[in-house]
């Protein structure tokens, strides 16, 4: 490596930021006649794409009561979310200030119980109840389709439990 390609490199080492930090809400629902787990999708407000509701921390709230106030606000879900995150997934934010900066995003499971009528966004967002793995096909980040994958793994074996037993014949 030349000198000249050190320097730059040691240069762009000491401006890059640590990952500002987001909070997201992976909100699900089983179909009560089917047994089918579906996951919530919504469009990004400014380029449309497919993703999940997420936000800034919050003074006074913690991680997870922050994703499920995103999911109120962007989706208007409510339900009951997990204090312990199931994974994390990183993507490139373009700030309204034209800065652009790498967001971590901690996500929490959401077991959606309610959709209210109105809410902060409406209108403003497309949303579609699908399965995991399409969610999986149509999210951009590679670590959120990870994410939507081993959740699908989870529930799997979590939904498996909950089956009623079969009584063997004598």
């Amino acid at each position: 490596m030349t000198l000249l390609a050190r320097l730059a490199s040691d240069v762009q080492l000491m401006f890059r930021r640590p990952p500002r930090q987001q909070y997201a809400a992976l909100c699900y629902r089983v179909k009560e006649k089917t047994g089918a787990l579906e996951v919530l999708l919504l469009t990004s407000r400014d380029t449309g794409r497919w993703v999940i509701p997420k936000g800034w921390p919050m003074d006074g709230r913690t991680s997870y009561e922050v994703a499920a106030q995103e999911a109120f606000e962007e989706a208007g879900v409510r339900g009951t979310v997990e204090s312990q995150t199931i994974g994390c997934y990183h993507y490139p934010k373009i700030l309204k200030n034209g800065l652009k900066v790498t967001c971590k995003v901690q996500v929490y499971a959401l077991e959606t119980t309610t959709i209210a009528k109105n809410f902060k966004e409406k209108g403003e967002r497309r949303f579609e109840w699908v399965s995991c793995d399409e969610a999986a096909k149509r999210v951009h980040e590679p670590e959120l389709r990870d994410l939507f994958l081993l959740f699908k793994r989870r529930m799997t074996e979590q939904l498996a439990g909950r089956l009623p037993r079969q009584i063997p014949a004598e």
